[in-house]
């Protein structure tokens, strides 16, 4: 079989070259447009980048962002799956805002009047899996488009050398790899992993770095690989796959230069690295602010491998894991405001789900997915704010409900994209990350 190019170079002496020639130099350029170019938003955005600060487990939301007084009153009282428990920690209003923090947060509650807090988050199962993959896919059922490739593929990116969506975990949580995954999405969407549980700059990502030849020999010998990925793609009506292996290959090759950079935290000044204070996730949230100056359009940190936050036998366990990210999380508050990049960068934090106002055991909480927690700071929403309600127990959101549907479509809107227009057709159907639900909270939109 001889491709068409053959047979037109073959059909009358090559003259039937020359009726198309126009119409291959554009099916050539087509194919050297790089996917991860920045793209126009649907109107003007107020964030350009977005930070999801993911503690995964499921943080408990009447111990953290949402007091609930009459929990005491109720305290051994039968409620939904077991006896009314109230908080072991103390709330107390902070800033010039008043919003209420626990005194889990003594480092966040000082930046609170950038915070919106969302208390009124609900979604369909109390179980880690589906919570995790409706939170970052908008579905409970694997696998669909993350958030971040949806968001890489609606706006691109803005630093052609580094990937458009990086996830910083420390191992993985439950689902894994298909939390960041593409799935129908071309394949330069998908998340790039990097285990920041030990970061060595010199090799960010395994098998990056080419010891062995020198820059010129390396591209050299791309460019030959590429030649031959390419003439092979021409002969195959499309190849999604070697497609993404062909713009991977080229990512791979710009980024061992300026990733070593990036995730270099060592460059950063003694008083910074102090700010962020050190572990894990500290350094995975000074990173995140590196990439994002950078151009990264999202960085996913994930608290930890696993699920730390699930507190079913203690919920003082609460205290080890706010101990560990409310100083790095105030820092990179902090740390974006003074750089000039909060207004334009989204931060969320939050779970995929809360955890009930009732005791499991003595000290213990289960899961809950009728209400909880997340908040939002910078990227243009209303800081020292709170949206929603949940009841007076806790058990269930009331005022202003925020599915995870809503949550998503309000991201897009603050990124300057229209839920319902950012569509990928699939299998015969137009596909988006909110399906076919989502309402856009404007109210928390300064």
């Amino acid at each position: 079989m001889i491709s068409r190019r053959e047979l037109l170079q073959c059909a009358g002496g090559g003259f039937g070259m020359v009726g198309l020639s126009s119409l291959l130099a554009a099916e050539t350029q087509a194919a050297k447009a790089n996917p991860l170019a920045p793209k126009a938003p649907h109107f003007k955005p107020r964030a350009t980048r977005v930070i999801f600060l993911f503690m995964n487990g499921g943080p408990s939301h009447v111990d953290t962002f949402d007091p609930k007084p009459e929990l005491k009153k109720q305290e051994g009282k039968p409620g939904p799956g077991g006896k009314f428990m109230p908080s072991p920690f103390k709330f107390q209003q902070q800033g010039q805002s008043g919003v209420p923090v626990s005194e889990l947060f003594p480092h966040l509650s000082q930046c609170i009047d950038e915070v919106c807090v969302l208390r009124s988050l609900y979604t369909s199962t109390p179980n880690h899996e589906p919570g995790l993959f409706m939170m970052n896919s908008g579905v409970q059922q694997p696998i669909r488009p993350s958030m971040g490739s949806w968001l890489s593929y609606g706006l691109g990116s803005e630093n052609q050398n580094l990937p458009g969506f990086v996830v910083l975990c420390p191992g993985k949580p439950v689902v894994g790899p298909a939390l960041w995954s593409n799935s129908f999405l071309p394949g330069i969407y998908q998340g790039t992993h990097i285990n920041n549980s030990k970061i060595d700059p010199r090799n960010v990502i395994r098998h990056l770095s080419n010891n062995s030849l020198s820059p010129t020999a390396q591209r050299r010998m791309l460019d030959l690989l590429q030649v031959q990925n390419k003439r092979h793609l021409e002969q195959r009506t499309r190849d999604a796959a070697l497609e993404a292996r062909i713009e991977s290959l080229e990512m791979a090759y710009r980024m061992q230069f300026e990733a070593r950079e990036a995730f270099d935290i060592g460059r950063e000044t003694a008083a910074t690295r102090t700010s962020y204070g050190s572990g894990q996730f500290a350094d995975g949230c000074l990173i995140a602010r590196r990439l994002v100056e950078r151009g990264v359009r999202m960085v996913q940190v994930f608290y930890g491998s696993g699920q730390p936050w699930d507190a079913h036998g203690n919920i003082m366990d609460h205290q080890r894991d706010a101990k560990k990210s409310d100083q790095p999380i105030a820092a990179l508050i902090k740390d974006l405001k003074s750089r000039g990049l909060l207004e334009e960068t989204l931060i969320i934090w939050g779970g995929e789900f809360g955890r009930t106002p009732t005791a499991q055991g003595a000290k213990g909480r289960n899961h809950h997915a009728t209400g909880f927690s997340m908040w939002m700071a910078g990227g243009g929403v209303r800081g020292g704010t709170i949206y929603g309600a949940t009841d007076d127990v806790g058990v269930k959101a009331i005022e202003n409900r925020m599915s995870v549907h809503d949550l998503h479509a309000t991201i897009l809107h603050l990124l300057g994209i229209d839920h319902m227009d950012l569509t990928y057709r699939y299998s015969g159907r137009d596909f988006r990350l909110t399906d076919i639900h989502g309402e856009v909270a404007h109210d928390i939109v300064s």
